[in-house]
């Protein structure tokens, strides 16, 4: 029986857990907050990921760590990688925890992305505007996830307003992208870099949220699809990569431009629990741990429904055929993800018919 050690109590640890007890996979979780998602399922170290003593104890605890989210400090990761296996690697951290840094690394690797500019000062600000045009988004160079942290642009007076209100921390501006859908790929790379790639995901955001995925996506090209994987895989060759990667694409046209990558199981592969063959989760355990990667393709047609601030009636949820309801254990809060459903059918049809039995549910339950 291996343990595995990962960096995080969320409801993203939480299903990394749950795929892992079939394996025979036990867990040691460190998280700062007082209460968290794993604690009803396995123990936890309550630190902050800055404290070595801590990390020196996962580390005698835990033949493998991984992480549930991309804004662990680096440094603990090298920590942690002097004494352990850390999977993904630290370098992957590093590469996405920087906004700036993460689209430059994508370029370098002649991955397109939307234009974007460094911004440092005010200065710099009207500068970017200058090169890049309007509209066009403020973006905080770290932290910041579902809308949190950036500032949509229109028109010259906006400055003033988007400066203050990302704090005049050191920033990237983004041209705005006229896309026709957002997409995700997610792919799982082993310790012998055999890599596993699962059909492109089409997300709908809202208010800088992700509120629906679709998988497969429809309507996608063989070319497409090929698209995403020559990018993927060279992010994942790069980095000589191990566990999930999940990169954020815009389709403009034939094309596709790279938004974002989160190395780490992510939100719109969590459809892969019903809908695939093989689950993210059980795929990432089975690459931090050096198992035989499991086949990716879709069992059928899935949508996956984010609970946000609130979840409508268990039994109004499960009466719908298909649909199976994963509450994280998070109390209701605006604007917080405390669950989500996975819709399965057979035929595009049979989804749509319980997509429209769910969203009114969905959104009469939802806050923010």
């Amino acid at each position: 029986m291996k343990t595995i050690g990962i960096l995080g109590g969320g409801q993203l640890g939480r299903m990394l857990a749950l795929a892992g007890f079939p394996l025979d996979l036990r867990f040691r979780f460190m998280d700062p907050a007082a209460d968290a998602p794993v604690d009803l399922i396995s123990w936890r170290i309550v630190a902050d990921y800055t404290d070595e003593n801590a990390l020196v104890r996962i580390t005698e605890m835990a033949d493998a760590i991984t992480y549930e989210f991309e804004n662990v400090p680096v440094a603990a990761a090298r920590f942690l990688a002097a004494r352990v296996p850390v999977f993904p690697p630290p370098a992957a951290l590093e590469a996405a925890q920087d906004r700036f840094v993460e689209k430059s690394f994508l370029q370098s690797l002649g991955i397109p992305t939307p234009p974007f500019a460094e911004v440092s000062s005010r200065d710099d600000l009207e500068r970017a505007v200058t090169a890049i045009g309007l509209p066009a988004v403020l973006k905080t160079r770290r932290m910041g996830y579902d809308g949190k942290g950036q500032v949509v642009l229109r028109t010259l007076a906006d400055l003033d307003a988007a400066w203050s209100a990302i704090g005049m921390a050191p920033a990237i501006l983004e041209g705005f992208v006229d896309f026709d859908r957002e997409l995700a790929v997610l792919a799982v790379r082993g310790r012998d870099g055999h890599i596993v790639i699962y059909p492109l995901v089409w997300n709908t955001h809202r208010a800088g949220i992700l509120r629906i995925s679709i998988a497969p996506a429809p309507l996608i090209s063989p070319a497409l699809q090929a698209m995403a994987e020559g990018y993927m895989r060279r992010v994942l060759t790069e980095l000589d990569y191990v566990g999930m990667l999940a990169i954020e694409l815009f389709q403009v046209g034939d094309g596709l431009l790279a938004n974002e990558m989160a190395p780490r199981v992510h939100n719109s592969g969590h459809w892969t629990i019903e809908g695939a063959e093989t689950s993210q989760f059980e795929n990432h355990l089975r690459a931090v741990v050096g198992l035989p990667l499991g086949a990716a393709h879709a069992r059928g047609h899935s949508a996956m429904l984010n609970l946000i601030g609130g979840a409508p009636a268990s039994e109004a949820v499960l009466a719908v055929p298909g649909a199976h309801l994963h509450l994280y254990g998070k109390s209701p809060r605006p604007g917080r993800k405390i669950g989500h459903i996975t819709l399965r059918a057979d035929d595009p049809t049979a989804l749509a018919t319980g997509l429209d039995a769910l969203r009114p549910l969905v959104d009469a339950s939802a806050e923010g």
